[in-house]
C-alpha cells in the first residue's frame, strides 16, 4: 500500500468518523479497503470496551474468506469465571502487564504460539500476527473504553512484509478515532436509556435539555411498591438488600417496557412509570396487560427465593390517568426528565391505599372510564377513600382475577 493509498484510507475514514458511521460496517469495510489496496491481511479483530450493566464491550471481527458466522460479538466481563481465563492468557492482557504497545508472532518462522487464538490462527493457515494497543489518555477514556485493541495475521507465504506493518501502524491510530466516535456516541445512548429510560432518554438526546422545557401529556401512571419493604429492610442482612431491589425492580422494569411504558423514576422500592397517548384505551390496556404479566413474574420470583432462603415479599401497584408536565425540572446544573402534576401525587397516594384497603392493585375512576368495554368488565369497585392531599373522596377500584 503507497502513501496515496495510505492517505485517502486516513480521509475515508475520518469521513466516517464525522458522518457517525457504524462501527461494525466501518470495521469491515476498513479490513475490505486495505485488501484491496494490497495489504496482505487475512485476519482482523478490533476490540473496545463500552460502558454497559450487561457486557464489557465490542469485538468486530473480519477474515478475508468469509468464514466469520458473527462479525460483532458482545464479550462479558473480564473480572471473573470464563471471560477472566481468556483475557489472562491474551496477547492484549500480556502487553497492558509489560507496557508494550505492539507484539509480533511470525508462525511460518517457528514463533511461539503462546496466546489465546494463536494456535487457532495458524492452524487456520495464517503465517504471520501482529497484535496493538491504541491507547487513550484519560482524558479521553469513558469508563473501561481505553483504547483500541487490534490483531491482524496473513496467510502470505513469507507473512506480513514491511510495507504491511508500517501501512498497518500508519492506519490504526485512524480507525481507534473512528471506533472511538461511534463507542462514545453507544455510550451516551447506553447511559441515557438506563439512567432516563428510553422515552426520556430519546428527548434529551435529540436536543430537549433546557429547564423548564415540557410537554403538556395525556398518559396512564404507573407507581408501584413493595409490601413490607421496610421490616424486611431492617431484618435483611445487608448484603441481601441490593439484590432484593434488583429482583423485584428488575421484575417491574421488564413488565412495563414489554408493554410500551417508559420507567421515569426508581425511588428506593418505589417505580413511577407512564404509559402515553393519544390513544388512551390502548395506554390503559398496556398498563393492565403489563399488571397481569408483573403478577405471573411475581409468583416465580418469590417462590425460587423463598426456595434460596432469602427474603420476598409482594408489590402494590397504582394506576391513574391525567395530563401532566413531562420534561425538565430542577436547577441549571442538576435537571431531572420526569412527569409533574396533581395525576402523580394522586397515583402515589392510590398505590398508598392498597395496604389498608387489603389490595395489590388499586385504580382510579378516571382509569376506568377510559378503558375500553372489555377492560372496564374486568374493574371492580372497592369503595371510597380519602386520598391525603387530594380534596375529595375517590372511588377506586381493583382487577377482578375472575373475569
Amino acid at each position: 500500500m503507497d502513501r496515496s493509498a495510505i492517505a485517502d484510507m486516513q480521509s475515508w475514514l475520518s469521513v466516517e468518523a464525522i458522518e457517525g458511521a457504524d462501527n461494525a460496517a466501518i470495521f469491515e469495510e476498513f479490513c475490505g479497503r486495505c485488501a484491496r489496496h494490497g495489504l496482505a491481511i487475512s485476519y482482523g479483530v478490533a476490540l473496545v470496551d463500552t460502558l454497559h450493566p450487561e457486557f464489557e464491550g465490542h469485538a468486530f471481527l473480519w477474515d478475508s474468506r468469509g468464514e466469520i458466522e458473527a462479525p460483532v460479538q458482545q464479550y462479558a466481563s473480564s473480572q471473573s469465571g470464563r471471560g477472566r481465563e481468556v483475557w489472562e492468557t491474551s496477547v492484549f492482557s500480556h502487553l497492558l502487564v509489560t507496557g508494550g504497545t505492539e507484539l509480533r508472532r511470525e508462525f511460518a518462522k517457528g514463533a511461539p504460539r503462546d496466546f489465546h487464538m494463536l494456535d487457532e490462527l495458524s492452524n487456520a493457515g495464517h503465517t504471520d500476527y501482529m497484535a496493538a494497543i491504541h491507547r487513550f489518555t484519560d482524558r479521553g477514556s469513558i469508563g473501561e473504553m481505553d483504547g483500541l485493541y487490534s490483531a491482524w495475521a496473513t496467510r502470505a507465504e513469507d507473512g506480513f512484509r514491511d510495507e504491511d506493518l508500517q501501512a498497518l501502524r500508519a492506519l490504526l491510530p485512524t480507525l481507534a478515532l473512528a471506533l472511538k466516535c461511534g463507542s462514545s456516541t453507544g455510550i451516551i445512548n447506553t447511559l441515557a436509556n438506563v439512567y432516563l429510560g428510553q422515552d426520556a432518554a430519546s428527548r434529551v438526546i435529540n436536543g430537549q435539555i433546557t429547564r423548564g422545557a415540557v410537554d403538556t401529556i395525556d398518559a396512564v401512571i404507573w407507581f408501584s411498591d413493595l409490601k413490607n419493604y421496610t421490616a424486611i429492610s431492617d431484618l435483611a442482612l445487608p448484603e441481601e438488600i441490593i439484590p432484593f431491589l434488583n429482583d423485584y425492580s428488575g421484575l417491574v422494569i421488564d413488565a412495563v417496557h414489554r408493554h410500551g411504558g417508559s420507567v421515569l423514576k426508581l425511588m428506593g422500592d418505589g417505580v413511577l412509570a407512564i404509559f402515553r397517548g393519544p390513544d388512551m384505551q390502548l395506554a390503559c390496556a398496556k398498563a393492565i396487560d403489563a399488571e397481569a404479566e408483573l403478577r405471573i413474574g411475581l409468583e416465580v420470583l418469590s417462590a425460587r427465593r423463598s426456595d434460596e432462603g432469602v427474603p420476598f415479599t409482594g408489590l402494590y401497584v397504582g394506576l391513574h390517568i391525567g395530563t401532566v408536565f413531562y420534561g425538565n425540572i430542577g436547577s441549571r446544573t442538576r435537571l431531572d426528565f420526569t412527569v409533574v402534576g396533581p395525576a402523580v401525587n394522586e397515583v402515589s397516594r392510590i398505590c398508598g391505599t392498597c395496604r389498608p384497603s387489603g389490595r395489590d392493585v388499586l385504580v382510579s375512576e378516571d382509569f376506568v372510564a377510559a378503558c375500553a368495554p372489555e377492560r372496564q368488565a374486568r374493574l371492580k369497585p372497592v369503595g371510597e377513600f380519602s386520598l391525603r392531599g387530594v380534596r375529595a373522596a375517590k372511588m377506586l377500584f381493583t382487577l377482578d382475577p375472575a373475569v
